[in-house]
């Protein structure tokens, strides 16, 4: 996320005097709901409303960030962290063109 976004992601909140909700239990909570929300967009059929998709994953994204915020956590180095652990799992040789899980390669 760009640093401008992500200081106006926090401001937000800040503004609001909202931290005091954001529990890391109530913000992972807060993530499966968006989620499920998100998943709502593609419920019946693949005919989706792009925009609706936009704001419900910007929800699902915001809120990650939050919780990230919470625990004192980087997300780039949490993502890259999981992607060398994905890397390792999931070898190129071994994975392309297959939706196996690592354990079946």
């Amino acid at each position: 996320m760009k640093k401008k976004t992500l200081e106006r992601v926090r401001h937000f909140t800040t503004d609001r005097d909202w931290d005091q909700y954001h529990t890391p239990a109530n913000l992972a909570k807060t993530i499966i709901i968006e989620a499920g929300e998100l998943l709502e967009c593609f419920q019946w059929n693949d005919d989706y409303n792009i925009e609706k998709v936009k704001e419900e994953l910007a929800d699902v994204i915001v809120n990650c960030q939050n919780l990230a915020d919470k625990l004192g956590l980087d997300i780039d180095d949490i993502v890259n962290a999981k992607m060398e652990q994905n890397e390792k799992k999931y070898p190129v040789e071994k994975s392309k063109g297959r939706a196996k899980k690592y354990n079946e390669l």
